[in-house]
């Protein structure tokens, strides 16, 4: 069969995430006490709100096609969301409702790259944008951090080329958490206004953040907005990871040329998770502000708790902490921690920065207290 597999699916790296987590899986399945700090979705439940909101769409008939830029109504809901809490006016007609953020993604890479353009992608990264960017094509090109692991001005100038189409900004970060203010975005805006680049703006944990505001790309300037592709979604806001709908904002004749591709493809999203979803952005913060304050709790417990050797940029959002233990290989640490403390954790590798893990604290409390405990055992164990 390797003869009908394509070149594009051979350049693609297996996933040191998905081999720890089913390790982790069959060790917990054996009886071992395992604590899961990989998972990338909120521990708790969508609001029963939204899923009575659905259960009527069910139940009224709500079960055909839409169309293929998504269901009118929430799109109107998406445009108001965007006008009152981001100071962006957009049309309906510039907003595409797909099958989550990671699918609005793909389909924002589909539309732009052609062979060989160039995305520009900051490290550290989440792990499936440089695969996406290969999928369609395209050559990611890596940009270093600075010493807040944000992006180093410098070298993104020196990464600009003839063939580079966009850069991705993902803030808040995943997987370090970490938020930009709006001094530094600005710096990032007149770079790309400069060279006439896309800026992909990935705001899907725009609502878990803690110590900051909040400040999309976009909204600096109307020369910005003409140059960014918003990126969002209800997944982690709503705790909707299942439901799987995201969305994009734009120029219509980006969202027009990705509306095409999602016509040919998945057609529309589920009609019923689009309800669903339109119920949660209307309600807004009603729905998310309690969870939002469990995530900070938790948070805030770690950075109090977590031995003084361990580095890490402070995180101010999402539900992620990015650490550094003695400089470890973070494959080597990631084994060690499963096998040795029962500890699963996603090696940093995977985001582009060798001697880091990536730790969730989308989990209880007591489960933190534990995962403490044990990460304390190791570290006494490594001096």
């Amino acid at each position: 069969m390797e003869n009908f597999i394509s070149e594009r699916t051979k350049l693609l790296k297996p996933s040191a995430t998905l081999y720890l987590n089913r390790k982790a899986k069959e060790m917990k399945m054996k009886g071992f006490d395992i604590i899961n700090l990989t998972v990338g979705e909120p521990d708790f439940d969508t609001p029963w709100e939204i899923k009575e909101y659905a259960i009527k769409a069910i139940k009224d008939g709500y079960t055909k096609y839409t169309e293929e830029k998504g269901l009118k109504e929430l799109r109107e809901a998406i445009c108001e969301k965007l006008e009152k809490e981001n100071n962006l006016n957009y049309d309906l007609e510039e907003i595409v409702v797909s099958n989550g953020a990671k699918h609005s993604l793909f389909n924002i890479f589909m539309s732009i790259l052609n062979t060989g353009d160039e995305v520009i992608i900051p490290i550290p990264y989440w792990v499936s944008y440089p695969a996406m960017v290969i999928i369609c094509g395209g050559i990611p090109v890596f940009c270093k951090y600075n010493d807040k692991f944000k992006i180093d001005i410098d070298h993104l100038k020196s990464k600009i080329s003839k063939k580079t189409k966009a850069i991705v900004l993902n803030t808040p970060s995943n997987p370090t958490g970490i938020v930009y203010d709006k001094k530094e975005i600005e710096e990032i805006a007149e770079i790309i206004i400069k060279n006439k680049i896309l800026c992909i703006s990935d705001e899907v944990y725009e609502k878990i953040i803690f110590d900051k505001e909040h400040i999309s790309i976009a909204s600096l300037s109307e020369d910005m907005k003409n140059l960014t592709i918003i990126v969002n979604g209800v997944s982690k806001t709503f705790a909707m990871t299942g439901w799987r709908i995201g969305y994009i904002a734009c120029k219509k004749e980006m969202a027009d040329s990705i509306a095409k591709i999602q016509g040919q493809t998945t057609s529309a999203p589920s009609s019923i998770s689009q309800k669903a979803a339109y119920y949660a952005i209307k309600e807004g913060e009603n729905l998310y502000k309690n969870m939002v304050e469990e995530f900070k709790k938790r948070r805030d417990f770690l950075v109090k708790n977590l031995p003084n050797i361990i580095k890490y940029p402070y995180p101010e959002g999402a539900f992620y902490m990015f650490l550094n233990i003695k400089d470890i290989n973070s494959k080597e640490l990631s084994e060690k921690l499963l096998m040795e403390k029962l500890i699963a954790v996603v090696p940093g590798e995977d985001f582009g920065v060798d001697n880091y893990i990536r730790i969730s604290y989308a989990t209880s409390i007591e489960n933190l207290k534990k995962a403490i405990e044990r990460i304390n055992e190791f570290v006494e164990e490594l001096i």
